[in-house]
């Protein structure tokens, strides 16, 4: 579960949580493919990579849109 940052926070900046949980799980995804692209198996520092998209949308590196 994330604790940090607030899933309303989140949430508020990319519109709605479904939103949020769509965003969020696809950056994720994309997070552990480039990591075995590289051949890791975890993220560098053992950071979940749900916790990194979520700092990601968090700092507004990451937005949505609507494709």
């Amino acid at each position: 579960m994330i604790q940090e940052p607030p899933i309303d926070t989140l949430a508020a900046k990319i519109g709605s949580k479904y939103a949020l949980c769509v965003v969020a799980s696809k950056r994720a995804r994309q997070l552990l493919e480039q990591a075995q692209n590289q051949g890791m198996n975890d993220l560098p520092g053992n950071k979940k990579a749900l916790s990194v998209a979520a700092q990601e949308i968090y700092e507004g590196k990451l937005i949505a849109s609507e494709d």
